[in-house]
């Protein structure tokens, strides 16, 4: 298949956030009274939004100040000024879309400042500027409505993009929108795609390869 737009994932498609991410809440979540390792806090909230661990962390315990939803963010922006590893692969995956013509976006739940600063080093950030989409201005995923605003927006149908996601709740998103997806799992599980229709991949090289580049 060769499709006329892909649709990227930021946090662990694009760049490899999530290891630091996952650490920092699991500190900050233990001072306020839930203690977690950050292999919990990956299987719990990996792939939802900030907002939505603080609600969570709340219900099972958690004594989160008012502020708390300004605090994470702090936190987590100052780990990724430190530097953000670039997924292998996606370089090259970038770069023969270009060649071939093929629109790309991105679609993260994450707020747009957070993608600035992990995407900016290594030029992600300039590479897809004006195409980046956030959970925090349209419908999260696993909501379909970020995909279906941006195959609007470029113009092209559901049905010929795809999107390259890491989690269930971008697959579940592709699913609902009508569109095929990559599940990237770079660690070899399978298992968290589950019965989302995504097709499983542990390298970007074989994207490319599947979209005949």
């Amino acid at each position: 298949m060769t499709p006329k737009l892909v649709i990227f994932d930021c946090d662990g498609v694009l760049v490899d956030t999530e290891p630091m991410t996952d650490r920092i809440l699991s500190a900050n979540l233990t001072r306020y009274g839930q203690p977690i390792t950050p292999q919990e806090v990956h299987l719990l909230f990996a792939g939802g939004t900030m907002e939505a661990v603080g609600v969570e962390a709340t219900r099972r315990g958690a004594k989160l100040p008012d502020n708390w939803l300004d605090d994470i963010y702090a936190e987590v922006f100052a780990g990724l000024r430190k530097g953000t590893p670039v997924v292998a692969g996606v370089l090259d995956l970038i770069h023969a879309l270009d060649r071939a013509g093929i629109k790309r976006a991105i679609a993260s739940n994450g707020p747009i400042p957070k993608m600035e600063i992990s995407l900016t080093p290594s030029g992600l950030f300039d590479l897809f500027d004006g195409r980046i989409y956030s959970g925090h201005d349209h419908g999260p995923k696993p909501k379909p409505d970020m995909l279906l605003q941006i195959v609007k927006d470029m113009g092209v149908t559901p049905q010929d993009a795809v999107m390259i996601d890491d989690m269930p709740a971008g697959f579940l998103a592709a699913k609902a929108a009508g569109m095929p997806c990559f599940g990237y799992v770079a660690e070899g599980d399978a298992a968290r795609i589950g019965d989302t229709g995504a097709t499983p991949v542990t390298h970007m090289d074989q994207v490319q390869q599947a979209l005949g580049l």
